[in-house]
């Protein structure tokens, strides 16, 4: 399958590699795909990995994975072109993170009664938008391991091939089946439920080795 990753930094990085070593043609996207650190990355990250603008990526991916900062979302989405996402199912991974003093936890920028997740459904509304990946750190996002067991992804979206597909291809990266929490709106508890795993980050002196499980009997 083809996949665009929106998005070079670590999220992206780590996710676009993940893919790529499960056998996926992964194009990665930026502003400028011939920067040094992009070369330079591609040229460690093997073979399955090439580098576009956010718009070659957006057109070269069947399925493509949003990993941006909130702060660049929108335009990220313009020079994609929002026409190249009609009917693809993407990804979203972002937080809406509002970063205050250098050193403190960010807050969120929205919530409550909107969120990331339903917002870029609607800046994208011929896509199949499935929120994902936005409650774990960067390092534990492909074959996640603890040793209490393997943590838990929980998604949410609103067409339900597309949630099947993100289940799919999140179980490749070595996850357990997901967690399916409904529709889009459920962004508004998963983007919250990030904080928690942010807020014990800084408590933990930035030592992002924890994550979720949900425990049954």
């Amino acid at each position: 399958m083809k996949i665009g990753v929106l998005g070079t930094g670590d999220v992206g990085r780590v996710l676009a590699a993940g893919f790529a070593t499960r056998g996926h043609e992964v194009m990665i996207g930026t502003r400028d795909p011939s920067q040094q650190k992009i070369t330079d990355w591609l040229s460690q990250a093997g073979s399955g990995v090439s580098a576009g603008t956010f718009a070659e990526a957006t057109a070269y991916g069947e399925v493509l994975v949003l990993a941006v900062g909130w702060a660049n979302i929108e335009n990220v989405i313009k020079l994609a072109g929002a026409e190249n996402f009609r009917d693809k199912v993407v990804l979203d991974t972002t937080n809406p993170l509002r970063f205050a003093a250098e050193g403190q936890p960010p807050v969120l920028d929205i919530g409550h009664t909107d969120s990331a997740g339903e917002r870029v459904q609607k800046w994208l509304p011929g896509a199949r938008v499935v929120k994902a990946f936005n409650i774990v750190g960067n390092p534990h996002m492909v074959d996640p391991d603890f040793p209490e067991g393997k943590p838990d992804m929980f998604i949410c979206g609103n067409d339900e091939a597309a949630k099947k597909m993100a289940g799919h291809l999140i179980e490749e990266l070595g996850w357990p089946p997901v967690i399916d929490l409904g529709g889009i709106e459920n962004s508004r508890y998963l983007e919250p439920m990030a904080m928690v795993w942010i807020t014990h980050f800084f408590n933990q002196g930035f030592d992002g080795n924890h994550a979720f499980k949900l425990l049954k009997k």
